[in-house]
């Protein structure tokens, strides 16, 4: 699918790099007030860096991923992708 993505990595606080099969690249941001319910865990800097691949969207271990058709909506349209 388009909206894979195949390449990630932390790039500041809170922020990743992302890059989809298709080509779009962008950002996603993390606001601390998303860091709630099963997103606590990211709160940890050492958690969030352990940020991977899984089936083609952005994940953490214990089962903590995004929606990768909603980021690249969001990413095709402006670049970066806020989770508040």
């Amino acid at each position: 699918m388009d909206w894979d993505v195949n390449q990630v990595k932390v790039v500041g606080p809170l922020q990743l790099e992302v890059v989809f099969a298709d080509g779009t690249r962008g950002r996603v941001v993390f606001e601390p007030t998303h860091l709630t319910g099963v997103f606590t865990s990211l709160q940890n800097p050492n958690f969030f860096n352990q940020v991977r691949i899984n089936g083609g969207a952005v994940s953490w271990p214990g089962d903590i991923d995004l929606a990768p058709d909603a980021m690249h909506e969001a990413i095709r349209k402006s670049g970066v992708w806020v989770l508040r």
